[in-house]
């Protein structure tokens, strides 16, 4: 059942004007609401669940604007989970996605099964770890039409094996290429697949839109797509917009080589396994991790450090006693 335009429920909130035609629905995951000055907008990331959703639909409903396509920017679970509520509401929606990311949204099973590296338990099925099925494309990066909404494209790896950023104008939304000061500040250990790709999209995307990082080496840093230059706003998945994506990438980059140094130091402590090492490394930051969910996804940070620390020559992998130990070289 609609809703009067003039009715709005106490949990609402309105859909925010970022600057012409691009607007941002905030939420513990951004969405981004992109229209060409008609009433047909295409959807950004919908969030965890049916909750962001529906809250979702309803600004987008206030403000006359109706879905007329979906951009995942990655697979996982709280970047696309409300997929299913809109595609119910509006069942002949097209979905995009980056090509590995788009084959994990349509087999949803694979984010768990990757995490665990077997079929996952029950409590690694959470909505968390485990959305509802929906019908992904494949789409390369590059300059596109979705939904009747024109967007560039780029590839920004590393926090998943393929991600976007995109661009409309002077607005970048980095997607998890970049975080903000207060979700890095929440969860320290930053999920990442790929720590040195992480790094590289983010100092990357600073290149692209001709600024220069004090400290940072960039050269041979190329993202696949098009180019940043006069990045004006910037929005993060997770954390305010900033016109300030120097500050934005340097706080970032400063919490990734937080990470690799924590995990290089318990390496110091003498060779363990990769279990082993997170418990040293939550140690050493002050993390303490309550469930099932959190340690696979923080083991994985740790297992993406160490492939990073592994490939400079400053860990060594070996197998003793039925265990595979990493530890300092020699």
């Amino acid at each position: 059942m609609s809703l009067p335009r003039n009715s709005q429920p106490p949990d609402s909130r309105p859909l925010l004007a970022l600057t012409p035609g691009n607007f941002l629905f905030p939420g513990a995951v951004n969405t981004l609401v992109l229209t060409e000055g008609a009433d047909r907008a295409l959807i950004v990331d919908t969030g965890l669940d049916e909750s962001h959703a529906r809250k979702l639909l309803r600004a987008m409903q206030q403000s006359g604007l109706i879905p007329a396509a979906i951009l995942n920017t990655h697979s996982h679970a709280d970047h696309h989970g409300g997929n299913a509520f809109i595609l119910r509401r509006f069942p002949g929606l097209s979905v995009y996605a980056p090509p590995t990311e788009a084959a994990i949204i349509r087999y949803p099973l694979l984010e768990p099964l990757y995490l665990y590296g077997a079929l996952p338990p029950r409590e690694l099925r959470s909505k968390f770890l485990l959305a509802p099925v929906s019908p992904a494309q494949p789409l390369d990066a590059g300059t596109h039409t979705l939904g009747g909404v024109s967007v560039e494209l780029s590839n920004v790896p590393g926090h998943a094996v393929e991600m976007f950023a995109v661009r409309r104008g002077g607005l970048l939304y980095a997607a998890d290429a970049l975080f903000g000061p207060d979700a890095l500040a929440r969860h320290p250990l930053t999920f990442c697949v790929d720590s040195a790709a992480q790094k590289a999209s983010a100092a990357g995307l600073l290149a692209l839109a001709g600024v220069e990082l004090e400290g940072v080496e960039l050269e041979g840093v190329e993202l696949e797509g098009v180019e940043l230059e006069g990045v004006e706003l910037t929005v993060p998945g997770h954390g305010d917009p900033t016109p300030d994506l120097r500050a934005l990438v340097q706080v970032n980059l400063d919490s990734l080589e937080r990470t690799t140094a924590a995990v290089l130091n318990a390496c110091q402590a003498g060779a363990a396994t990769t279990d082993e090492l997170l418990a040293r490394v939550c140690e050493g930051l002050g993390v303490q991790m309550g469930n099932a969910g959190a340690v696979v996804l923080n083991r994985s940070v740790v297992a993406a450090h160490l492939t990073e620390l592994l490939a400079a020559g400053q860990a060594e992998l070996r197998v003793r006693n039925n265990r595979m130990l990493f530890g300092l070289p020699g």
